[in-house]
């Protein structure tokens, strides 16, 4: 099967990797594009925690404190992998959502031992910080990249399109998603996409390309990479 990979640059060959292991080809088309923001390292006196909500976040704290004593609680599996190829040591999994992640953090860390800091976008999904401080948690968010959405299409991508040369279209966030939609709206690929499947991370996803019409909408069991493949491989 032919795929878009409409995640951004940084994350995108990891998933190409795992999409050629299961005999699939896919193209890349990032629709945000992520840009550090700039700053010194950060005070981190008090803090007991690192949560992490995305691989980019992981790499943009990476890049501006050179800290890796402190506890990593990631949101999936892959933002635990990126913690621990930056040099993290103690990463755990909550191996879902925003939910799950603070559900994990509220089990096993106790708000009297410190603050826990989020390392994040401008922009961010769900409300981590006010599930946190409603369980008792001192939450500060520290914003250490921004994200930008594409302004077009590829000129290849609409061109495999036209040419029936993609088969499914992968996207992993809301903002993918809508900032997808947009721009496909604009080159003039609706009618095209009646053809082409539609593979989403959770229904948050999916919703924000229901406007599209797709030959299908898969959405995975569970918001991590191997589920979105079982997806989209009809598991």
């Amino acid at each position: 099967m032919r795929v878009l990979v409409t995640r951004p640059k940084e994350d995108a060959d990891g998933f190409a990797a795992a999409l050629a292991a299961r005999g699939h080809r896919a193209s890349v088309d990032p629709m945000l594009l992520v840009r550090p923001v700039a700053g010194p390292p950060l005070d981190l006196a008090g803090a007991q925690a690192l949560v992490m909500t995305s691989a980019n976040g992981v790499r943009a704290f990476a890049s501006r404190d050179a800290d890796r004593t402190l506890p990593v609680y990631a949101v999936g599996d892959a933002t635990a992998r990126a913690a621990r190829e930056a040099g993290f040591a103690d990463v755990v999994s909550a191996t879902g959502d925003v939910d799950a992640l603070a559900a994990l953090v509220a089990r096993r860390l106790d708000p009297a031992k410190g603050w826990v800091l989020h390392a994040a976008a401008g922009q961010v999904a769900g409300d981590l910080g006010g599930a946190l401080t409603k369980a008792g948690f001192d939450y500060r968010r520290a914003v250490l990249y921004e994200t930008h959405p594409a302004s077009a299409l590829r000129p290849e991508t609409v061109a495999a399109f036209q040419k029936g040369s993609i088969d499914a279209v992968a996207l992993f966030s809301p903002r993918t998603a809508a900032t997808f939609a947009g721009l496909a709206a604009a080159a003039g690929l609706e009618p095209v996409l009646a053809r082409v499947r539609a593979v989403c991370l959770s229904d948050a996803v999916a919703k924000a390309v229901g406007g599209l019409s797709w030959a299908a909408v898969a959405v995975a069991a569970r918001p991590d990479q191997d589920s979105l493949l079982d997806a989209l491989d009809g598991r």
